[in-house]
């Protein structure tokens, strides 16, 4: 069970709040240069040329672009998965998707407009492992690598493998 502040269930239980959640993505691979973060909400007005809004959050500044996200499921029988949807995307975006071979590492922040350095709640280390564009929408999938997916035994004793058994 996640320990959420007093602030955010209060906001949760009120049939009206002035508290804003936000969802914060860092999407990290070996290929960037830098970390991609993205903010569910404009927070601040970061710059006038060009015109940029987002989120300040722990010294780190996360680039508003609309997004829906989609939260995993609480089950045991199933991995953790989940969708986030980018909107205002350009085409220029899938060539570089297409060229990454291996999966990108994607971690979700909860953090309120009021409290912003103040995480409350984290989905960390999620994996890219599908993307599609359709319409300026970039819908990504994310899942934890999970070990129901490993086939058990991991391997079979065959006599092209294990000679010396047979």
């Amino acid at each position: 069970m996640r320990a959420l502040s007093l602030t955010l269930r209060a906001a949760q239980n009120a049939e009206q709040t002035g508290e804003i959640p936000i969802f914060l993505v860092t999407i990290e691979h070996e290929f960037l240069a830098e970390p991609l973060r993205i903010s569910s909400d404009p927070t601040s007005l970061l710059s006038t040329s060009p015109l940029r809004y987002g989120t300040l959050s722990r010294s780190e500044t996360f680039n508003y672009l609309p997004m829906t996200l989609q939260l995993p499921e609480d089950s045991d029988e199933a991995a953790p998965a989940m969708q986030l949807v980018l909107d205002n995307v350009g085409r220029e975006a899938m060539p570089l998707i297409r060229s990454v071979t291996s999966p990108a590492t994607v971690t979700i922040e909860l953090v309120l407009a009021s409290a912003p350095d103040i995480v409350e709640a984290l989905w960390p280390e999620f994996d890219l492992v599908g993307a599609r564009y359709e319409a300026g929408q970039l819908s990504l999938e994310l899942t934890i690598d999970a070990l129901t997916s490993d086939p058990y035994p991991a391997g079979t004793f065959t006599p092209a493998g294990f000679g010396g058994l047979f």
